[in-house]
């Protein structure tokens, strides 16, 4: 390259750089010059033609559509600058795109830039390589104009055209491409129109203007319509969106202005305008007037966009669930909190699965949501183990501190110190009941065998002197109770549902007599799935007669999985097919 010809390079980049800023190259909302078709004019060469060079291969296009990262490497400043100018060059000087948009690919196409730079050979003078190479291989000029629309290689892989690589060959798209840039709509969210609604760009002659000129005859403001259009691009297929028309008809009849829509509309979300308009009659249902669901949005846009309203419609649901009436949710949204909505929703769906996790009954989470609703929005707090372990207690005790104060609450969100709470009365009690509990059965206080039970058997004194009481009404004897469950203390961890659960499975369903527990007590320390699946089994193999009958139920349950296998379920050729299909069909409940 001649010294001419890169101090022209040079100076036509830093021309740009000087009076283009950055941000107004990435999202240009400046009216163009060129409105309608790409305008072009004849650029004479700056270069000649070297011999070396045309002795160059003259290959096809360079196929440059098939990277598939979406990630790119640093490449220093110095060589980007020297790409990005080369690839202005020539797509100003060369193939005569305007110099707004040929900046615009040249600047804001990094994927792009480092596939060319991985094209050329002589590193040294970056600039000079690529265009010598550009001189020879002409590129996909699609590629670098729709990444330079926001769009990543693995997005617009698809929708290159197939038969075209020149932007002035498709005078259709650049045409609608200019409406949307004067209209103001940023070069950078044009790429989402393009994949969203792409026959927005295959309108013909005014057509898109004209969908346009519709909405802003609606009372609605250009800068309003640049975001919602950005955000939701069907708008601009078939006729005036209809949701969106009446959406914006119902917050005009609730006095909020096309100024207010234009403030929190957000480019990067998509709206349902449906749903949003569900909500609202949703409001008006609970009681609401205009004039009291126009303040609301007002001051809480987040109660119908977040989600398009989805936030929304599930708080109200789950207050529903949790026993408050219309009339109630109505009351409490007239003195909704000056809270963000979308925090506020979190919050509390967060308090109320701890309030699920440590257990609490339904009807105790109801009667606080119902007295608390402002509280358990306000609170982010901490999570249950955590939390449990902090505070050296149960969840049993928890949920009582909770119900007894919530506002107790406050002292556990996020970024607060949380220590071990004093040991309580109950507590205390508790301890002295188990001690009473483990002396009756013949354990010695102060020994190691004492310290190991205290251990093993789980639960509050009067709880497991109530699971051992409940035993005992089903007419067992005290001394079979008491030694079997020092084998087996996992028999009275359990609850009076389950313990009460496997006997009832055991008479009805197996259609054994209570007596049968006299001599396999320890059947209460296995699940219900293992039990059923070993009596299923040896069912069938007893109809198909390879298995004794009147088996003791010990024997069945107590023994190996392997040993059961091996003993019972391999003697017959069907066995373990049988097996596996039982143990699924058990298990998948």
């Amino acid at each position: 390259m001649s010294l001419f010809q890169k101090l022209r390079t040079e100076g036509v980049f830093k021309w740009v750089s000087l009076n283009l800023s950055e941000n107004l190259l990435k999202s240009s909302k400046t009216p163009l010059l060129g409105a309608g078709p790409l305008r072009t004019c004849q650029n004479p060469r700056f270069y000649r033609r070297k011999k070396r060079a045309q002795s160059e291969s003259l290959e096809s296009p360079v196929e440059t559509s098939t990277v598939n990262c979406d990630n790119v490497r640093p490449i220093s400043r110095k060589t980007r600058a020297q790409a990005q100018a080369a690839l202005l060059e020539y797509l100003h000087s060369t193939r005569s795109l305007q110099f707004i948009d040929a900046e615009n690919m040249s600047k804001n196409s990094p994927f792009f830039i480092k596939k060319i730079l991985e094209k050329v050979k002589n590193k040294a003078e970056i600039g000079s390589s690529i265009t010598r190479f550009l001189r020879y291989h002409p590129i996909n000029e699609f590629e670098p104009f729709f990444e330079s629309l926001g769009l990543k290689p693995s997005e617009f892989v698809s929708l290159l055209p197939r038969d075209l690589m020149f932007l002035s060959d498709d005078q259709v798209l650049l045409e609608n491409y200019y409406v949307l840039c004067n209209y103001g709509i940023a070069r950078n969210k044009i790429g989402k129109i393009y994949k969203e609604a792409p026959e927005v760009f295959r309108y013909d002659s005014g057509v898109l203007q004209l969908k346009l000129q519709a909405y802003i005859e609606m009372g609605l403001s250009q800068s309003a319509m640049i975001k919602a259009v950005a955000s939701s691009p069907y708008l601009l297929i078939g006729d005036a969106n209809r949701e969106f028309v009446k959406m914006m008809e119902r917050l005009k009849s609730v006095g909020i202005e096309s100024s207010w829509i234009e403030k929190h509309l957000s480019e990067g979300n998509h709206y349902d305008w449906s749903q949003m308009l569900d909500l609202l009659s949703l409001f008006s249902k609970m009681g609401f007037n205009g004039e009291q669901l126009g303040e609301l949005i007002r001051q809480h846009p987040g109660i119908l966009l977040e989600c398009s309203g989805n936030m929304a419609f599930s708080f109200v649901g789950l207050l529903l669930k949790l026993g408050l009436t219309l009339n109630e949710i109505y009351m409490f949204f007239l003195q909704f909190p000056p809270i963000e909505f979308g925090k506020f929703y979190r919050n509390f769906r967060h308090c109320y699965l701890f309030l699920i996790e440590i257990e609490m009954d339904i009807e105790e989470i109801g009667r606080i949501v119902h007295s608390h609703t402002v509280l358990l929005g306000s609170c982010a707090l901490k999570r249950a183990n955590s939390l449990l372990t902090n505070l050296s207690v149960g969840k049993k005790r928890l949920c009582s501190i909770i119900k007894d104060n919530p506002q107790e609450l406050k002292k556990w969100v996020l970024g607060s110190k949380v220590g071990p709470l004093p040991n309580s009365g109950e507590d205390l009690k508790s301890q002295i009941q188990k001690t009473k509990f483990l002396s009756d059965l013949g354990y010695v206080e102060n020994t190691k065998e004492f310290e190991k039970a205290f251990k093993l058997f789980r639960g509050n004194g009067m709880e497991l002197q109530e699971r051992f009481d409940f035993l005992v009404k089903y007419g067992l004897d005290r001394k079979v109770i008491t030694e079997t469950i020092k084998v087996a203390p996992q028999i009275l961890n359990q609850s009076i549902n389950v313990l009460e659960m496997k006997i009832n499975f055991l008479i009805h369903s197996l259609g054994y007599p209570i007596s049968s527990l006299v001599t396999f007590l320890s059947y209460l320390s296995y699940t219900s799935e293992r039990v059923e699946l070993r009596m299923s089994m040896y069912n069938w193999l007893k109809d198909q007669g390879v298995a004794e009958p009147n088996l003791a139920l010990s024997t069945i349950v107590a023994c190996g999985e392997d040993y059961f296998i091996d003993c019972y379920v391999n003697r017959h050729p069907k066995g373990a097919e049988i097996w596996q299909k039982l143990k699924q069909k058990i298990y998948s409940h």
